[in-house]
């Protein structure tokens, strides 16, 4: 096998402007009749023959000028093979994007953000850009210095609220302390499918990733301990629909949908976990109606509590208005006693 060449005079694309491939390849005897892609990641072992056959599929692989779009294609002694690399997806994890980020508050530790639902908060495959991380990066140039931008919780993608995000690598450290201590307190509005019996409680049951689908977590046994506390505060006459108000012990994958699903009130619009679409006066949910309301922790900085609050986003406020569930609420948000567990 011939390592990468450097590519003839007599190449079209060593004519004047044409764009130079990143690799050439020269198929010796040996190598007449193999698959390309294997030839390629031989030729190239820095990179992965999964890459390889993405490029080959974009048409960034040529034999003599001529793309070769099938990675089975056989090549021939005496072929060059040029390569013309494409920026990786994950090379723009860590890209700054400008994009709308609502920050409720700022000092010189921590950002608290109300996100949105809809946004993904940290890169990964299928989503390597326009993330929240992408979002903060350019919110805060410095935020390249602490890992994960300083993000040290996270919400599912279609789950809106409050977030807190560390500036600095001290008050990460104390942030993550904070939640394993559990000082980091967190309450979520969740709209549900049946009102739990009793009306409060708490659900003590590990979860971990479910044996039969691995895209959901579930009350397993064997799983990570999993605490959510609940208390019913509105409901349908029917018994239909209710709100139901959360707090977090622990911050477990998918937490509060798998707990409700568990005890039979699954998210309205959770399809993951049992839920459905509902369509009210004209709007229809379809993403799981949670929205995490209420965020408390202290201050990484001066030790001082500092307490936040997000109001429903429009389309969960709409919902609770239409069914009747937001009689009961002061303001938005409001979760009232605050005797009730954190």
């Amino acid at each position: 096998m011939q390592p990468p060449s450097v590519a003839q005079p007599t190449a079209p694309w060593a004519q004047a402007g044409a764009e130079e491939p990143d690799y050439l390849v020269e198929v010796d005897e040996t190598q007449s009749g193999a698959r390309i892609d294997r030839v390629l990641a031989q030729a190239i072992p820095s990179l992965s023959r999964s890459r390889l056959q993405v490029w080959i599929a974009d048409g960034l692989v040529s034999i003599d000028d001529r793309p070769v779009k099938n990675a089975s294609h056989r090549v021939q002694a005496g072929d060059q093979i040029a390569v013309f690399a494409a920026e990786a997806p994950e090379a723009m994890a860590f890209s700054p994007e400008a994009m709308a980020i609502e920050v409720i508050h700022q000092d010189a530790d921590v950002f608290v953000i109300n996100k949105p639902a809809g946004l993904v908060v940290h890169p990964a495959a299928g989503n390597w850009s326009g993330t929240l991380l992408n979002g903060l990066l350019h919110l805060d140039a410095q935020l390249a210095r602490v890992p994960r931008a300083g993000i040290v919780h996270r919400l599912d993608k279609d789950t809106s609220g409050l977030m807190v995000v560390a500036r600095s690598l001290q008050a990460q450290a104390s942030l993550v302390e904070q939640i394993k201590q559990r000082a980091v307190h967190r309450r979520y509005i969740a709209f549900t499918h049946r009102a739990p019996t009793p009306g409060a409680g708490t659900i003590d049951q590990p979860i971990g990733r479910d044996p039969r689908n691995r895209l959901r977590m579930a009350v397993v046994a064997g799983g990570k301990p999993a605490v959510t506390h609940y208390r019913l505060v509105a409901h349908e006459a029917e018994g239909t629909t209710a709100r139901i108000h959360c707090s977090l012990e622990t911050g477990r994958t998918h937490q509060i949908r798998v707990h409700l699903a568990a005890v039979s009130c699954p998210l309205v619009g959770d399809a993951l976990y049992g839920g459905r679409p509902i369509n009210v006066e004209g709007e229809r949910v379809e993403r799981q109606a949670l929205h995490a309301a209420r965020l408390a922790f202290d201050s990484p900085g001066t030790g001082a509590r500092l307490s936040f609050s997000a109001p429903l986003p429009a389309d969960l406020a709409h919902l609770a208005s239409s069914l009747r569930l937001d009689r009961d609420l002061k303001t938005q948000g409001d979760f009232g006693d605050d005797s009730w567990p954190t």
